[in-house]
């Protein structure tokens, strides 16, 4: 940002995972003032909890925002939702703009997960409450073009709506060789080909592909060992599906610290990644850039019309499957072990591409043009990529799930442009 503005961040005292938290109440980083409203913090373990924890922080954070000095920009993601309530709340009684950045679209996600009945009482009244969210903001900020046609699916003019894609650090996150890391050896995979979940195994996310061909290597490949990393809702059911098959060649380890992430993601051989096809435009997984910040190739199970597809394929990191397409996906890990060349060439792709789409710099830059841009300093630049994005988009463009033979053939396509 510019000199002289003031950057003020409103959030909750609780951590991501366990709900509690010992973050000070106001914090200086950087010039970045951080203030921590003390909401509830019971945590994921209950979704009764779970609902006061959200509406406790909707109620502190728009007091918070309502009752201090005025912003000229107030920026709301969409987690939890409806917080973006709070930006349109300011907006309209003190003339504040407002920045919605969509991170996972709500309350998509709950219709796609079942969780809401979309022509129900509740579907109808979150989806009156969302829509107007997103039509009243000054400027929707999404994370792939995909997400931007379910955005404008809600009735928001393209002028509103804006591409800017998440990112990761460059620095932090950056390609080191086996030989150099010492959580290979620490974790006895020196002489193991690792394919790699990290993150959160969450309702979106689909697992059976990889589980299948887990099963289908632990004979025939056993120098190859599955590890998934993090925690989430659908873990304790892939527990068990490995326990049924009685799998040996698959391994459960808990978070890393952050200080050791760049080991832990580099330490893997390949990554795996999914997204139910129905999710599309309703989540865009943000582990993908950590992936190709790695230079690691990266599996991707789901439509090969999404976000994550899109950017896989544009870089030549990886390859598509299908919803079924375990074998195919067992295939392709067999070849990338026989082919240490292929396998390093593609994560090499994938970091020349993240450097120059996905870096911290890069995505901050454009955030600073968009954000100064609306307090009255010109950037011609913004202006025209918003233009050329959103004629891109179209109203049809998310898809359902599209038959195994299609992400097949887009999968060998790739392979052969690469």
């Amino acid at each position: 940002m510019t000199e002289g503005h003031e950057v003020r961040v409103i959030c909750s005292r609780g951590r991501y995972l366990e709900g509690k938290g010992t973050a000070p109440r106001r914090e200086d980083r950087n010039g970045v003032v951080i203030e921590r409203v003390g909401a509830t913090s019971f945590g994921k373990r209950s979704h009764v909890g779970r609902l006061i924890d959200y509406l406790s922080f909707h109620a502190l954070a728009t007091a918070r925002v309502l009752f201090s000095r005025q912003a000229d920009v107030v920026v709301t993601l969409t987690t939890p939702p409806l917080i973006g309530l709070c930006g349109r709340l300011a907006r309209a009684i003190r003339g504040t703009k407002h920045v919605n950045f969509v991170m996972d679209l709500h309350p998509d996600a709950e219709f796609e997960c079942k969780m809401i009945r979309r022509r129900g009482l509740a579907g109808r009244f979150f989806a009156r409450l969302a829509g107007s969210i997103l039509r009243r903001a000054d400027m929707n900020v999404v994370l792939g073009r995909f997400q931007g046609a379910r955005v404008l699916n809600w009735g928001v003019d393209r002028e509103k709506i804006t591409e800017i894609p998440v990112w990761s650090d460059g620095d932090e996150i950056a390609p080191v060789l086996h030989a150099d890391n010492p959580l290979r050896e620490r974790m006895g995979w020196s002489e193991r080909f690792v394919v790699m979940y990290s993150g959160n195994a969450g309702l979106v996310h689909v697992f059976d592909e990889v589980l299948d061909a887990a099963e289908r290597l632990a004979e025939t490949d056993p120098e190859v060992l599955f590890v998934f990393v993090g925690g989430g809702p659908r873990k304790a059911e892939i527990e068990a599906s490995v326990r049924a098959k009685g799998l040996a060649n698959v391994q459960f380890l808990n978070y890393f610290d952050r200080s050791e992430l760049r080991y832990s993601l580099t330490a893997a051989d390949v990554h795996f990644m999914s997204l139910r096809p129905r999710h599309v435009g309703v989540a865009v997984p943000g582990k993908l850039y950590g992936i190709l910040a790695a230079g690691r190739p990266v599996l991707f199970v789901g439509s090969p019309q999404s976000d994550s597809a899109g950017t896989i394929m544009e870089a030549g990191a990886g390859s598509i499957f299908g919803i079924g397409e375990g074998a195919e996906l067992a295939d392709e890990i067999r070849e990338l072990k026989s082919n240490p060349d292929q396998c390093r060439e593609q994560g090499e792709r994938g970091r020349e591409h993240f450097i120059e789409h996905h870096e911290r710099a890069v995505c901050v830059a454009a955030w600073c043009t968009l954000l100064e841009s609306m307090v009255g300093v010109e950037r011609g630049d913004i202006v025209e990529e918003t233009e050329s994005v959103s004629e891109a988009w179209a109203l049809d463009e998310v898809p359902g799930a599209l038959p195994a033979s299609a992400s097949r053939t887009t999968r060998e396509e790739t392979s052969k442009s690469a």
